[in-house]
């Protein structure tokens, strides 16, 4: 049997690893394809995962390595997707190139709701699905429905137990039960990535790609991040490594060195294509801080490193549309991580039901495929009220949370004086 699998990072790859390991894919038999592709906005100035440094510990596991990018160039990954009519087509084509025969005996899949994953589902057919998921977002409702075609082929969700005391709620509409992966199992893979070489940092800021997806400016994420490492410098922190994101690009390091100049402070910052957690692994830094990347809590939870969160309720404040899959993510680091002043002090959020208050959100981003949460989110909002960090007004009225707002009336005073005149 022939086994596709698909992944757009190293460490969506390294998830995989560890699921491999633990013997989710049972023994290997047939064949083994990774299917890769490059998200990056140019592609063709970012390194791909598996030419990233620590990928020749997990090339082993795979017989074959394919790019999706070159399969389907000029074409980005993003955005394109076929058409109903090409579809016969392009399956043909795609099983050609991939050598796949009458076809392949499973496909696994990433982010199966939009493109590229989506698009590799739709060419890659009449086969067992299995949806892995490697942060934050699996506990977070399925962004877009899916077609038939697609959820009916899903099988199971494999993830990362990054919160343990909640279940995944992603694909939960179509009846996929989660699976989590052991944790040992992640680590076991970790000790096999070669160690970065040339860092150094006390503590830790993780990057991220807010204003590519336009949820703050680009001047207001370069704020957050040098807040950040203000917030460090306030705490005595002399040294201070910067992780970006691997998407991000170079300018955000740029930015961040001149700040560090006028602190007085030593900022090393990690190639885009080195791993947060082998970051973490190599120097055991005194704390981790970002805004709410899903390193924060494997920095927690795999190495009981200390952590802390800035920019949180800036990123709630902005995420349109309300259906945004960045919420859940952000609301779960918001509500459980410490938060980090700019006179470096560190405060506990406050206490909250985890779970109530997730199931309550996910309700309210996609309440028309998750009806069986409307009552876990009515009774969250009769307890804790309306909490404006996490919920909209005018989105708990349309979901029918709140009474709709009276809304103010527009005549005009002589329309409303006519109107008595006439009566």
């Amino acid at each position: 049997m022939t086994q596709v699998f698909y992944s757009s990072t190293l460490f969506g790859a390294m998830t995989l690893a560890a699921a491999m390991d633990a013997g989710r894919f049972g023994p290997h038999e047939g064949r083994r394809i990774l299917l890769v592709s490059n998200n990056a906005a140019i592609p063709e100035v970012t390194p791909s995962l598996d030419e990233a440094p620590g990928f020749s510990a997990l090339r082993p596991r795979f017989d074959e390595v394919w790019s999706w990018n070159e399969i389907i160039a000029p074409l980005h990954p993003s955005d394109w997707k076929a058409r109903v009519v090409e579809v016969p087509m392009l399956e043909r084509l795609v099983r050609s190139h991939l050598s796949l025969g009458e076809g392949a005996g499973e496909l696994v899949l990433e982010s199966v709701a939009v493109p590229p994953a989506r698009t590799v589902a739709a060419l890659v057919r009449d086969c067992p699905i299995t949806v892995y998921s490697d942060g934050l977002m699996s506990y977070g409702p399925t962004r877009d429905p899916l077609p038939l075609e697609t959820s009916g082929r899903i099988t199971r969700l494999l993830h990362l137990d990054l919160v343990p005391e909640l279940t995944p709620l992603l694909l939960r509409e179509v009846g996929v039960a989660p699976d989590p992966l052991p944790d040992e199992a992640f680590r076991r893979v970790l000790a096999e990535m070669p160690p970065p070489t040339g860092l150094s940092g006390e503590a830790v800021i993780l990057g991220q790609y807010l204003s590519a997806l336009d949820i703050v400016t680009a001047e207001e994420e370069a704020e957050l991040h040098a807040d950040m490492l203000r917030a460090l410098a306030a705490r005595g922190h002399r040294s201070v490594l910067f992780k970006p994101h691997p998407a991000a690009g170079g300018h955000h390091a740029r930015l961040l060195r001149e700040v560090a100049r006028e602190l007085g402070v030593e900022l090393c910052v990690a190639g885009d294509t080195v791993p947060a957690e082998a970051c973490f692994s190599a120097l055991r830094p005194q704390l981790v801080v970002g805004c709410f990347s899903t390193a924060l809590v494997t920095a927690s939870r795999l190495f009981g490193i200390p952590v802390a969160t800035m920019g949180c309720d800036l990123v709630l404040e902005r995420l349109a549309p309300y259906e945004n899959s960045n919420r859940v993510p952000v609301t779960i680091v918001d509500a459980t991580v410490p938060r980090l002043s700019l006179d470096g002090s560190i405060t506990e959020p406050p206490e909250v039901e985890l779970r109530a208050l997730v199931e309550a959100v996910g309700f309210c981003m996609q309440s028309e495929h998750y009806p069986a949460l409307r009552e876990v989110a009515a009774g969250y909002i009769e307890t804790h009220g309306a909490q404006a960090r996490y919920f909209k007004n005018r989105r708990l009225a349309s979901v029918g949370l709140l009474p709709e707002p009276v809304r103010p009336s527009r005549d005009r005073p002589l329309a409303r004086l006519r109107r008595a005149l006439s009566r």
